[in-house]
Protein backbone atom coordinates (compact mmCIF):
# COMPACT_ATOMS: atom_id res chain seq x y z
CA UNK A 1 0.00 0.00 0.00
CA UNK A 2 0.95 3.68 -0.70
CA UNK A 3 0.34 6.02 2.16
CA UNK A 4 0.25 9.67 3.43
CA UNK A 5 -0.37 10.62 6.68
CA UNK A 6 -1.41 13.41 7.65
CA UNK A 7 -2.47 15.11 10.78
CA UNK A 8 -1.30 18.28 13.21
CA UNK A 9 2.00 18.46 15.26
CA UNK A 10 1.17 16.50 18.73
CA UNK A 11 -1.40 14.38 16.96
CA UNK A 12 0.87 11.55 17.16
CA UNK A 13 1.68 10.93 13.47
CA UNK A 14 5.54 9.45 14.44
CA UNK A 15 4.10 7.27 16.49
CA UNK A 16 1.24 5.68 14.27
CA UNK A 17 3.54 6.16 11.46
CA UNK A 18 5.78 3.75 12.99
CA UNK A 19 3.16 1.07 14.01
CA UNK A 20 1.16 0.98 10.91
CA UNK A 21 4.21 0.75 8.86
CA UNK A 22 5.59 -2.31 11.03
CA UNK A 23 2.29 -4.03 10.42
CA UNK A 24 1.82 -3.44 7.13
CA UNK A 25 5.66 -3.78 6.56
CA UNK A 26 6.37 -1.30 4.43
CA UNK A 27 9.22 1.42 5.15
CA UNK A 28 8.23 4.43 6.68
CA UNK A 29 9.57 7.72 4.99
CA UNK A 30 9.38 10.54 7.20
CA UNK A 31 11.05 14.13 6.15
CA UNK A 32 13.07 14.23 8.79
CA UNK A 33 14.71 11.48 8.39
CA UNK A 34 15.29 11.85 4.75
CA UNK A 35 17.18 15.10 5.81
CA UNK A 36 19.10 13.72 8.41
CA UNK A 37 20.25 10.66 6.30
CA UNK A 38 21.18 12.94 3.45
CA UNK A 39 23.16 15.32 5.26
CA UNK A 40 24.62 13.30 7.53
CA UNK A 41 25.32 11.24 4.57
CA UNK A 42 26.55 14.15 2.51
CA UNK A 43 24.77 13.53 -0.30
CA UNK A 44 24.10 16.04 -3.67
CA UNK A 45 20.81 16.66 -2.19
CA UNK A 46 21.93 16.83 1.54
CA UNK A 47 24.52 19.28 0.96
CA UNK A 48 21.67 21.75 -1.20
CA UNK A 49 19.66 21.47 1.39
CA UNK A 50 22.32 22.11 4.17
CA UNK A 51 23.53 25.00 2.32
CA UNK A 52 19.82 26.71 2.89
CA UNK A 53 19.22 25.52 6.12
CA UNK A 54 22.61 27.32 7.55
CA UNK A 55 21.69 30.20 5.52
CA UNK A 56 18.18 30.59 7.77
CA UNK A 57 16.12 29.90 4.66
CA UNK A 58 13.42 27.14 4.19
CA UNK A 59 14.48 24.25 1.77
CA UNK A 60 12.72 24.73 -1.69
CA UNK A 61 9.83 22.20 -2.30
CA UNK A 62 12.12 20.63 -5.21
CA UNK A 63 14.80 19.14 -3.06
CA UNK A 64 12.44 17.59 -0.66
CA UNK A 65 10.38 16.19 -3.64
CA UNK A 66 13.93 15.08 -5.00
CA UNK A 67 15.05 13.45 -1.51
CA UNK A 68 11.40 11.65 -1.33
CA UNK A 69 11.74 10.60 -5.08
CA UNK A 70 14.67 8.61 -4.47
CA UNK A 71 13.49 7.18 -1.59
CA UNK A 72 10.68 5.76 -3.13
CA UNK A 73 12.76 4.32 -5.55
CA UNK A 74 14.47 2.19 -3.62
CA UNK A 75 13.88 -1.68 -3.45
CA UNK A 76 12.52 -1.98 -0.12
CA UNK A 77 9.49 0.82 -1.64
CA UNK A 78 8.93 -1.02 -4.14
CA UNK A 79 5.52 -2.74 -2.37
CA UNK A 80 4.78 0.86 -0.86
CA UNK A 81 5.47 2.78 1.59
CA UNK A 82 4.22 5.54 4.08
CA UNK A 83 4.84 8.74 3.68
CA UNK A 84 5.10 10.86 7.19
CA UNK A 85 5.63 14.69 7.01
CA UNK A 86 5.07 15.06 2.69
CA UNK A 87 3.55 16.17 0.88
CA UNK A 88 3.39 19.17 3.23
CA UNK A 89 1.55 21.98 1.00
CA UNK A 90 -0.40 21.37 -1.97
CA UNK A 91 2.39 21.93 -4.54
CA UNK A 92 4.01 18.97 -3.04
CA UNK A 93 0.89 16.74 -3.38
CA UNK A 94 0.87 17.94 -7.10
CA UNK A 95 4.46 17.30 -7.54
CA UNK A 96 3.94 13.83 -6.42
CA UNK A 97 1.12 12.92 -8.20
CA UNK A 98 2.97 13.66 -11.25
CA UNK A 99 5.85 11.38 -9.95
CA UNK A 100 3.19 9.14 -8.97
CA UNK A 101 1.94 8.43 -12.54
CA UNK A 102 5.37 8.86 -14.06
CA UNK A 103 6.33 5.83 -12.14
CA UNK A 104 2.61 4.35 -13.24
CA UNK A 105 1.67 3.61 -9.19
CA UNK A 106 -0.49 5.56 -7.07
CA UNK A 107 -1.77 6.26 -3.37
CA UNK A 108 -4.12 4.09 -2.15
CA UNK A 109 -5.25 6.12 0.97
CA UNK A 110 -4.33 9.42 2.91
CA UNK A 111 -4.95 8.92 6.30
CA UNK A 112 -5.85 12.00 8.72
CA UNK A 113 -5.45 11.95 12.21
CA UNK A 114 -7.54 14.27 13.48
CA UNK A 115 -7.45 15.30 17.31
CA UNK A 116 -8.80 18.86 18.95
CA UNK A 117 -6.82 21.59 19.26
CA UNK A 118 -6.98 21.70 22.80
CA UNK A 119 -6.01 18.30 23.40
CA UNK A 120 -3.17 18.53 20.79
CA UNK A 121 -1.45 22.08 22.45
CA UNK A 122 -2.03 19.82 26.29
CA UNK A 123 0.41 16.97 24.65
CA UNK A 124 2.96 19.20 23.50
CA UNK A 125 3.27 21.41 26.21
CA UNK A 126 3.13 18.97 28.52
CA UNK A 127 6.37 17.30 27.83
CA UNK A 128 9.35 17.64 29.65
CA UNK A 129 12.76 15.76 28.37
CA UNK A 130 15.60 14.79 30.71
CA UNK A 131 19.13 17.20 29.98
CA UNK A 132 21.13 14.42 30.42
CA UNK A 133 19.46 11.55 27.72
CA UNK A 134 16.23 13.62 25.71
CA UNK A 135 15.23 9.99 24.49
CA UNK A 136 13.53 10.16 28.52
CA UNK A 137 10.64 12.09 27.88
CA UNK A 138 8.06 12.16 30.82
CA UNK A 139 4.30 14.44 30.09
CA UNK A 140 3.19 15.94 33.38
CA UNK A 141 -0.46 14.62 32.83
CA UNK A 142 -0.13 11.65 31.09
CA UNK A 143 3.22 9.99 32.24
CA UNK A 144 4.63 12.26 35.20
CA UNK A 145 7.99 11.84 36.93
CA UNK A 146 7.59 10.15 40.36
CA UNK A 147 9.54 13.41 41.56
CA UNK A 148 8.50 16.88 40.30
CA UNK A 149 11.17 17.78 37.66
CA UNK A 150 13.42 14.99 38.17
CA UNK A 151 14.06 11.85 35.29
CA UNK A 152 12.67 8.66 36.70
CA UNK A 153 16.22 7.14 34.94
CA UNK A 154 19.08 8.69 35.81
CA UNK A 155 17.65 11.56 37.97
CA UNK A 156 18.50 14.12 35.32
CA UNK A 157 16.56 17.56 35.11
CA UNK A 158 13.84 17.68 33.49
CA UNK A 159 13.00 20.75 31.29
CA UNK A 160 10.49 22.00 28.59
CA UNK A 161 12.35 22.33 25.30
CA UNK A 162 11.54 26.05 23.46
CA UNK A 163 9.30 24.84 20.41
CA UNK A 164 7.14 22.87 23.21
CA UNK A 165 6.18 25.90 24.59
CA UNK A 166 2.17 26.87 24.41
CA UNK A 167 2.99 29.86 22.35
CA UNK A 168 5.10 28.00 20.09
CA UNK A 169 2.44 25.12 19.54
CA UNK A 170 -0.16 27.38 18.65
CA UNK A 171 2.82 28.63 16.00
CA UNK A 172 2.96 25.69 14.42
CA UNK A 173 -0.60 24.68 14.41
CA UNK A 174 -0.86 27.98 12.41
CA UNK A 175 1.23 27.17 10.21
CA UNK A 176 -0.21 23.59 9.76
CA UNK A 177 -3.56 25.12 9.34
CA UNK A 178 -2.17 26.91 6.49
CA UNK A 179 0.12 25.19 4.71
CA UNK A 180 -0.77 21.80 5.45
CA UNK A 181 -4.40 21.40 5.73
CA UNK A 182 -5.59 22.09 2.65
CA UNK A 183 -3.98 19.39 1.27
CA UNK A 184 -6.71 17.02 3.16
CA UNK A 185 -9.60 18.93 0.59
CA UNK A 186 -7.07 17.91 -2.46
CA UNK A 187 -6.99 14.71 -1.30
CA UNK A 188 -10.70 14.19 -0.72
CA UNK A 189 -11.71 15.37 -4.01
CA UNK A 190 -9.59 12.04 -4.86
CA UNK A 191 -11.07 10.39 -2.87
CA UNK A 192 -8.43 9.40 -0.43
CA UNK A 193 -8.89 10.73 2.66
CA UNK A 194 -9.77 8.77 5.32
CA UNK A 195 -10.56 11.04 8.95
CA UNK A 196 -9.01 9.21 12.44
CA UNK A 197 -9.84 10.33 15.43
CA UNK A 198 -6.45 10.21 16.70
CA UNK A 199 -7.95 10.46 20.84
CA UNK A 200 -7.51 7.48 23.28
CA UNK A 201 -5.22 4.94 23.51
CA UNK A 202 -2.85 4.37 21.33
CA UNK A 203 -3.45 1.12 20.27
CA UNK A 204 -7.07 2.07 19.75
CA UNK A 205 -6.05 5.00 17.40
CA UNK A 206 -3.79 2.36 15.42
CA UNK A 207 -7.12 -0.08 14.63
CA UNK A 208 -9.14 3.27 13.70
CA UNK A 209 -6.58 3.33 11.25
CA UNK A 210 -5.99 -0.60 10.08
CA UNK A 211 -9.73 -0.44 9.76
CA UNK A 212 -10.16 2.67 7.89
CA UNK A 213 -7.40 1.05 5.67
CA UNK A 214 -8.91 -2.48 5.25
CA UNK A 215 -12.74 -0.63 4.15
CA UNK A 216 -10.34 1.27 1.72
CA UNK A 217 -8.94 -2.26 0.17
CA UNK A 218 -12.38 -3.30 -0.03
Amino acid sequence: MRIVLVGPPGAGKGTQATRLAETLQIPHISTGDLFRANISQQTELGKLAKSYMDAGNLVPDEVTIAMAKDRMEQPDAAGGFLLDGFPRNVSQAEALDELLETEEMKLDAVLDLEAPEDEVVKRIAGRRVCRNDSAHVFHVTYTPPKKEGVCDVCGGELYQRDDDSEETVRKRLEVYHTQTEPIIDYYKAQGLVATIAATGPVDEVTRRALDALKRDDQ
